[in-house]
């Protein structure tokens, strides 16, 4: 990792923060751990769980670098009680720059965080934002909340596309790229232990356990693919409000199991257990619905796994198809099936997806780069031309 870089007094207000997990989760420790923690405080929502979750948050909080302020709610919503315990805080870090990691809905206090003295700023677009830019109300709000800030980032061409279509022709202008990393160190791969058997292949779905992910899907197509492959295992890990029910169907599927979520310590172990990853996303109602990248896509690949995923919102930017993976209509369950079955029926191509994949995380998904890349637009250097 270089040496932080540097930014302006900063001010981060979220919802997506550890120990909550999730890809937006992984974004914003990433992002924060390569910031000056000496200019960062950060105003976080209240942990979830009660009072094991408020331990649990104050032992993680405890061991970063930065100042961490706990807000009394367990979600941030743009109020003007929120808005005036951010000036708060703002304030109190004699802040100059603010950051909202999940543009919708918070970025729309970028006016009030104004008259608290800060001078830049930045909110950062995902994939649930689509909805908002192709709902009348909502989109209606997004194009407030372009004009209040000074940047909106995206994370991937894809998702920018029906976001920037809602903004005004100036804060169209004033959007730039903000792509996620992989710390391809940490995931290159490790000795396989833990959750493998001997002789019997791995097929690891790793997300949060939300209906767009397609837990659900995997499983249902698993007795085809144990049909051809009688010993394979199939890990169901992560989070979410969908692990009971999924608990609840895998005892039903021989070879299949949910872990729930995993640390994030054992995540290299967890992917090197592995000989296919799977990510069977899909949009849902309609396309509002959408995955804005899949940064488990990239860990997968860093760690040299061959990666099958829905073609859905920025997924395509995460898999070069037939090169290190495999894109499909994660809906279509003879496609699911037949991809997973294809690459444990050929070794040597899965083998070459994955050394693909891993050379393409190194060259193209750096942290380091992004960090970069925030901490100039929060100092309030010109938005780059987007691309």
């Amino acid at each position: 990792m270089t040496a932080p870089p540097a930014h302006p007094r900063t001010v981060v207000v979220t919802n997506d923060f550890p120990p909550r997990s999730g890809g937006i989760e992984t974004y914003v420790a990433a992002l924060l751990a390569r910031l000056d923690p000496d200019r960062l405080v950060v105003h976080a929502c209240a942990p979830d769980g009660g009072g094991p979750g408020l331990r649990e948050a104050a032992e993680h909080d405890a061991r970063l670098p930065f100042r961490v302020v706990r807000d009394p709610d367990r979600t941030l919503l743009p109020s003007p009680a929120l808005a005036a315990r951010v000036r708060r805080t703002v304030s109190a870090a004699a802040a100059e720059a603010v950051w909202f990691p999940s543009a919708a809905p918070l970025g729309l206090l970028g006016h009030a965080v104004r008259t608290a003295g800060v001078r830049r700023v930045v909110a950062s677009a995902h994939g649930h934002e689509v909805w908002w830019a192709r709902v009348p109300g909502s989109r209606a709000a997004l194009r407030r909340l372009g004009d209040a800030v000074d940047v909106v980032t995206f994370d991937s061409a894809v998702v920018r596309r029906p976001i920037a279509t809602a903004l005004s022709l100036a804060a169209r202008a004033r959007t730039a790229q903000l792509r996620p990393g992989v710390d391809a160190t940490r995931f290159r791969a490790t000795e396989r232990t833990g959750w493998r058997a001997p002789g019997a292949p791995v097929v690891l779905c790793l997300s949060r356990a939300v209906p767009r992910k397609g837990h659900g899907r995997l499983l249902a197509v698993w007795p085809e693919v144990r049909r051809r492959h009688p010993g394979a295992r199939l890990l169901l890990a992560g989070g979410g409000p969908l692990v009971p029910r999924l608990r609840a169907r895998a005892a039903q599927v021989p070879g299949a199991e949910v872990l729930g979520r995993v640390p994030d310590a054992d995540l290299p172990g967890l992917y090197a257990a592995a000989d296919v990853f799977v990510l069977p996303v899909a949009d849902r109602l309609g396309g509002l619905v959408t995955e804005s990248l899949g940064i488990v896509l990239l860990e997968a690949a860093a760690a040299g796994l061959p990666v099958v995923a829905g073609r859905a919102g920025g997924t395509v930017e995460a898999v070069l198809d037939d090169r290190t993976g495999v894109l499909l209509d994660a809906r279509d369950p003879a496609a699911l099936a037949a991809a997973v079955v294809d690459l444990l029926d050929d070794p040597g191509r899965a083998a070459a997806m994955g050394a693909a994949g891993a050379s393409w995380v190194r060259r193209a998904w750096d942290w380091d780069v992004t960090a970069q890349r925030l901490a100039a637009l929060l100092s309030g250097e010109p938005v780059p031309r987007w691309g």
